[in-house]
């Protein structure tokens, strides 16, 4: 089993909430090998902005070296651990996410997809030659990346955009800026009959991120009336998340998906994600395809993925940072 360090926090510092939660709510389950697949991935993401994808060929192999390379980093002495940190913004983070006091019951690594670097450092926490450790993220990472294009060409198909590349490309960009991102939230006793947050409510700022962790409970989305309700375990699938960029892309049309992790009273949570983002020169705004002809009807006002990325460092986790580029707002 996985632990952290033997030093405790106060736990007071971190939110809690009460363990109950709707399970009413079924989370939209789409086979990608089935020819209706594109509608029900539109309609997933117009009604949820998330969904659980199977038959995604993602191989086991890939998955399995990559989480075993996690968990020996994560088991590491807390000493060894923090030679690959502080995240600047790669790197080990304890506890605190992001700059602005947020804090979580989680541990993490975050990887840029130009992993030479990042690698030299965490390599040589776990006793392997940066080849070989970057070896294993890369076909993992390239293996997802492929699966979140193939996503995002069959959205734009679903949508009638004429160009089905339209979004793939801004990840298959030499310049996309797209990150990888292991967790690792170690058991939590309830505290005070409540759970801890192991990952405060957030959304994802960039087009589209693609999750995995193994076969223990903790995430939780948020539906459009504002209730939680719990995502059930399953280590061999994938689940998909609609971001910011992409509900600001399809103007409004897809809404990225507020979510938030509780830590778990008895097992480890090990998840691994990557965020598809694209150049940080990029202009996001609508799609013009997906605009009313003749009309300006855009919701958002123009911006760069570099200036959402650097207004979204600034903010805490659980703001709405798509309200700042909203053109009611800004009127």
């Amino acid at each position: 089993m996985v632990v952290m360090s033997k030093q405790s926090p106060n736990m007071e510092q971190f939110c809690v909430v009460n363990s109950s939660q709707s399970t009413n709510t079924l989370i939209p389950l789409i086979d990608l090998s089935q020819p209706d697949s594109k509608s029900c991935l539109v309609k997933a993401c117009e009604e949820f902005g998330f969904f659980k994808v199977i038959n995604h060929g993602i191989p086991t192999e890939f998955i399995s070296k990559l989480e075993s390379k996690a968990i020996k980093f994560f088991s590491s002495p807390m000493s060894e651990k923090e030679k690959a940190g502080p995240p600047d913004p790669v790197g080990y983070g304890n506890k605190s996410i992001g700059r602005n006091g947020d804090v979580g019951w989680v541990e993490y690594l975050l990887l840029s997809t130009n992993l030479e670097n990042d690698c030299q450092r965490i390599a040589s926490v776990v006793g392997e030659t940066p080849e070989n450790f970057s070896l294993c993220v890369n076909n993992y990472v390239k293996a997802v990346k492929k699966m979140a294009c193939d996503i995002l060409e069959m959205l734009a198909e679903g949508l009638m955009i004429q160009q089905k590349n339209v979004l793939s490309e801004l990840l298959m960009d030499k310049q996309s800026d797209s990150v990888f991102r292991l967790n690792h939230y170690p058991p939590c006793p309830v505290f005070h009959g409540k759970h801890l947050i192991g990952f405060g409510e957030h959304t994802d700022p960039q087009i589209i991120s693609v999750l995995r962790s193994n076969n223990t409970s903790g995430l939780q989305i948020s539906l459009k009336e504002g209730s939680w309700i719990p995502v059930p375990a399953d280590q061999d699938s994938f689940f998909i998340n609609v971001g910011d960029s992409l509900q600001v892309m399809t103007n409004g049309r897809f809404k990225s998906v507020r979510h938030r992790v509780l830590a778990n009273s008895y097992k480890s949570r090990v998840s691994m994600i990557y965020f598809g983002g694209p150049p940080l020169s990029e202009k996001i705004a609508p799609l013009p395809s997906l605009l009313k002809e003749g009309s300006n009807n855009s919701l958002y006002k123009e911006f760069t993925w570099f200036e959402y990325k650097k207004s979204a460092y600034k903010s805490k986790l659980a703001d709405n940072r798509l309200c700042l580029f909203e053109k009611i707002r800004a009127s």
